[in-house]
Parts: C-alpha cells; sequence; structure tokens
C-alpha cells in the first residue's frame, strides 16, 4: 500500500493496531523498571535485544528476508548500535533513578530531535511553524527538567543525570531514523529490524555478561525481561512496521505522543508513582511544540487554507 492510500485508509483498518502499540511501548518503561532493578542496566539492555532476536529470527527466515539481511549487514547491524544498543541501556538506567511516567514523557521528544537531526544531516528544510515547535518543545524539556524532580519528590542525586540520559537516548533515535533514511532506505522492514537488534546484542553481549549480577534474579524479573523482548520489542516492531502500512508515517509516527500516557498509567496502578499537574503542563506543552516542529500540524493547517 502505498503511503498516499495508506493515509486515507478508514480508522476501523489501523485503530486497534495503533492502541496495541501505544499499549506495549508505554508497557516497555514499566518492564524496565522491573527487570534492571535485579538485573542492572545493561544486563537488562543485552537480554532485551538478544531475545528480541530470537523472537524476529525465525520470521525473518520465514518471510524469506535473510538474503537482504546477508546482502546489507554492516550497515543493519551498525544502525542498531545506534538506534537500539545505546538509548535501551540508558533508559534501563535512568528508570532506576526517575519514574517510568517522567522518562516516558521525556520519551515523546524523539520526533522533536528527529527533526532537528534530518536538518543538520539530511538538509530537511524547517519553516518558520516548525523551528517555533521545536522551540516550544525544548521549551517544555527546560521547564520539565527545572520542576519535575522536585515536585515528584526524588531523593535520587542521580535525577537530572537521568533526565539527561533520556534526552541522550531520545537523540539516539533520531541519529538512528536518519540513519535509516541515509544507508537503509528500500530495505525489507523485518531484516532491518532483525538485523539491528542482533547488532545491539552483539554489542552488548560483554557489557552485558561483564555487569551480570551476582546474585541471581527472581521469577518476576526474568517475567519483565521476557514481555520486554517479546511484547515491547519484538511484536512492537512487527506492529510498527505493519501501522505504517495500513495507516501511513504520520499516523504511527503519533504512537510517540499515546504511549506516555500508558506508561504513566502503569506507573501509578502497578509501581505507585506520583503524576503532577507540572507533568502534564509540561507534557503537554512537548506535544504541542512535537506536532508543530514534524510538520503534522503544519501540514494539516496548510491543506483547510
Amino acid at each position: 500500500m502505498s503511503a498516499a492510500a495508506a493515509a486515507g485508509a478508514p480508522a476501523r483498518d489501523w485503530l486497534g493496531e495503533f492502541l496495541l502499540l501505544s499499549a506495549l511501548w508505554g508497557a516497555s518503561f514499566l518492564f524496565m523498571r522491573m527487570g534492571a532493578s535485579e538485573f542492572g542496566p545493561l544486563p537488562t539492555a543485552g537480554l532485551r535485544v538478544a531475545l528480541a532476536t530470537l523472537f524476529l529470527w525465525p520470521i525473518l527466515l520465514r518471510q524469506g528476508q535473510w538474503p537482504a539481511l546477508r546482502r546489507h549487514w554492516k550497515p543493519i547491524l551498525l544502525g542498531g548500535i545506534v538506534n537500539s544498543a545505546v538509548p535501551f541501556a540508558l533508559y534501563a538506567w535512568a528508570v532506576l533513578h526517575i519514574t517510568t511516567g517522567l522518562s516516558s514523557i521525556l520519551n515523546a521528544t524523539v520526533p522533536l530531535f528527529g527533526a532537528l537531526v534530518a536538518w543538520i544531516w539530511l538538509g530537511d528544510r524547517i519553516g518558520r511553524l516548525r523551528w517555533a515547535g521545536l522551540a516550544l518543545g525544548f521549551l517544555g524539556v527546560a521547564l520539565l527538567a527545572w520542576r519535575a524532580p522536585a515536585a515528584i519528590g526524588f531523593k535520587s542525586d542521580h535525577a537530572g543525570w537521568a533526565m539527561g540520559a533520556c534526552l541522550l537516548a531520545t537523540t539516539c533515535y533520531a541519529v538512528g531514523a536518519s540513519y535509516t533514511r541515509r544507508y537503509l532506505v528500500g530495505l525489507p522492514p523485518l531484516a532491518t529490524a532483525t538485523g539491528s537488534q542482533l547488532g545491539a546484542a552483539l554489542a552488548l553481549a560483554v557489557p552485558a555478561l561483564w555487569t551480570w549480577p551476582s546474585q541471581a534474579p527472581g521469577l518476576r524479573a526474568w517475567a519483565a525481561i521476557i514481555a520486554i523482548a517479546v511484547l515491547c520489542t519484538g511484536i512492537a516492531y512487527i506492529l510498527y512496521f505493519r501501522l505504517i502500512a495500513h495507516a501511513g508515517p504520520s499516523r504511527a509516527l503519533a504512537v510517540t505522543f499515546l504511549a506516555p500516557v500508558f506508561a504513566v498509567a502503569y506507573g501509578v496502578l502497578f509501581l505507585g508513582e506520583s503524576v503532577t499537574p507540572w507533568m502534564v503542563l509540561c507534557g503537554g506543552i512537548i506535544v504541542g511544540g512535537t506536532l508543530l516542529s514534524t510538520g503534522l500540524v503544519g501540514a494539516r493547517l496548510r491543506k483547510r487554507v
């Protein structure tokens, strides 16, 4: 299905997958906290991508996409380091020091940084409306960093560093998106997804083993790791590419805005986390700025005019 046809598809054809993907990616922050609390950040990230690779590999072979991965393995594996290994490790460390809700709100800046990186690297045009969106989005991040940790009552001395780790992770996602556009365009999505997880697994293998916990993690932690690998990574990748095909790239991108709603809800229900009006306000500013910076709002305004 072409992008134009996908964009015109009725909501009933893709809404279920859209909500499911948002719920799964929102749950990844909960499972990261549950896993990292016993495994530690690097083993959590390493197991996540290794198990995701094992889950995706037979699907890759069944779909006949192994030749594509074999021909382009170098750029695909390198992309996995940038787009999975580094950000997964950073988030696994961050959720040990700040709430999963706050980390998920910061994750909503991915399209914001994506627009900026694409402008610097790929020369994407940014008009005045999109520049205003970038400024608004970064203002929301600054306001969130200014008051959110104190408002929630963080005791960790690493809260500021944890928020910085989340933003560094979102920058990695943004660089990974532009890298994909530059070097991986036209490759089968499943080959890219599986190969990127393999590349991340290879990169994290030694650090994960080096920092493996001396005390054996419990079943709860193992269940969280399996859930984040199979549900939030393996199945989520498949859903994401299906959503792009059925609903179009713009609607698929909007998952980033809904996932924090699920993440905040999971944090409140299962971890007893707090949500303040300040977090909600800053989250709204970030989402609003992201919508402008990605051109989603501007495109609709131009269509109406």
